[in-house]
């Protein structure tokens, strides 16, 4: 089944895969370069706060501030951001 821009469902979960692979290889690499509970708990603070922002600017944002604006990506979030401050 062909999505937008052309790509398949198989490629999507691809990519999500190699998200998942990276994001743990960095935080084990962190992880190892410094060995404390406190590094540990601000790496996982900082990648809770940063996937909560992602989920407020996609799906809270769509769903109950703008509901016919659809984001295409964050780049797309800071340009509506922008223009709802200039009152557009």
């Amino acid at each position: 089944m062909k999505l937008g821009n052309d790509l398949s469902k198989g490629w999507i979960l691809i990519k999500g895969a190699a998200f998942l692979v990276l994001g743990l290889l960095a935080a084990g690499m962190l992880l190892r370069l410094h060995p404390e509970p406190r590094v540990a708990a601000l790496l996982a603070i900082a990648i809770w706060a940063f996937c909560r922002l992602y989920y407020f600017c996609f799906y809270v944002i769509e769903k109950y501030v703008d509901p016919e604006f659809r984001f295409s990506g964050l780049g797309s979030f800071v340009k509506w951001m922008f223009a709802r401050s200039r009152g557009r």
